[in-house]
């Protein structure tokens, strides 16, 4: 059944396009993306906050990703047009996933801002410039899961670049 058909409830296409938006984030007059990135760290930062194991953050990118995949399907099929640049879920996710090294590696930084611009700077790169596995996974899905599974492996790159700085004490 398509996302938009009449035997689609209204509330389903507003709940979707609510959770692809970010909560409204995408609809940035500019830079949604970045907008969309700035949440996943205003999201880490709760989570941090909270005291989040690293087990309990990647849970939280893994139901992301899953809700994020359905519901960037539906908002596609309402606005009209593949990867709509105010889909964001897409930057939350991945931004979640560059920030996982410090959970990981240096826990007593969760707050800590220079890690935390390394991994904003570094997932922004890779999802702007999208090298190759970023592009490859951005072809290499349909629908939603294409929305999504890019900013994962651009969040991925970005996590490598984190967790090598943390290891070789640049973020000191």
């Amino acid at each position: 059944m398509r996302a938009n058909s009449p035997a689609r409830p209204p509330w389903r296409i507003a709940v979707a396009t609510a959770t692809a938006t970010a909560g409204g984030l995408g609809y940035a007059p500019v830079a949604p993306g970045t907008f969309g990135a700035a949440g996943g760290v205003a999201l880490y930062l709760g989570l941090a906050a909270a005291g989040a194991s690293p087990l309990v953050f990647g849970s939280v990118c893994g139901a992301l990703l899953a809700l994020g995949a359905r519901a960037s399907s539906v908002a596609e099929l309402h606005f009209g047009q593949h990867d709509d640049g105010r889909i964001v879920i897409d930057e939350v996710v991945g931004q979640l996933v560059a920030l996982l090294p410090i959970v990981a590696l240096a826990p007593g930084r969760l707050g800590d801002p220079f890690p935390l611009l390394v991994g904003f700077a570094a997932f922004r790169l890779f999802d702007i410039w999208k090298p190759g596995p970023v592009k490859a996974a951005e072809r290499g899905f349909e629908a939603g899961w294409g929305v999504m599974l890019d900013d994962v492996v651009a969040g991925l790159l970005a996590a490598l670049v984190v967790a090598a700085a943390l290891l070789a004490g640049v973020l000191a």
